[in-house]
């Protein structure tokens, strides 16, 4: 007989394959509003595998929020505290960026670099990691490093 926490489990994981292609694809992507879907793609902090999960993110002046009520059985903020270097689709685009995650368990070190409306909206999330939610601020990569020209 199926517990609930499994039934929830497989719920989850019939929602996450049948949504992924179609947001890695662009559809649902935030463009025109702030806000919409991606799929963040976190490396196993025990296998090392990749796991990919779709999550709501609003954009704010250049970065990415995500978020989950289910914080403590989620598994990719575990995933994203042990390795913060990410993969991101948005928009039918991979991108790169670097996680910083915000949980009860981690209290969050300041963060200069956020651009002040981003600091404000981290604050006033931060009591909700008491309940169980759980947020990571996604800083897409800006420029890739370039190669200094031949000779």
């Amino acid at each position: 007989m199926a517990t609930p926490r499994g039934i929830e489990v497989e719920f989850f994981r019939f929602l996450n394959r049948w949504l992924e292609p179609h947001i890695r694809a662009g559809r649902g992507a935030p463009r025109l509003v702030p806000g919409g879907l991606i799929v963040l793609e976190t490396r196993g902090r025990n296998s090392g595998r990749r796991a990919r999960v779709p999550l709501v993110a609003m954009r704010i002046q250049g970065f990415l929020l995500v978020g989950t009520v289910r914080g403590g059985r989620s598994q990719w903020p575990k995933n994203l505290a042990a390795s913060p270097e990410v993969r991101f689709w948005m928009g039918g685009r991979v991108r790169p960026a670097h996680a910083t995650v915000i949980a009860a368990s981690r209290r969050p070190r300041p963060l200069p670099k956020l651009p002040p409306l981003l600091r404000f909206v981290v604050a006033f999330l931060v009591p909700y990691t008491r309940a169980g939610w759980v947020f990571a601020v996604l800083e897409p990569a800006r420029h890739a490093k370039k190669k200094a020209p031949a000779r």
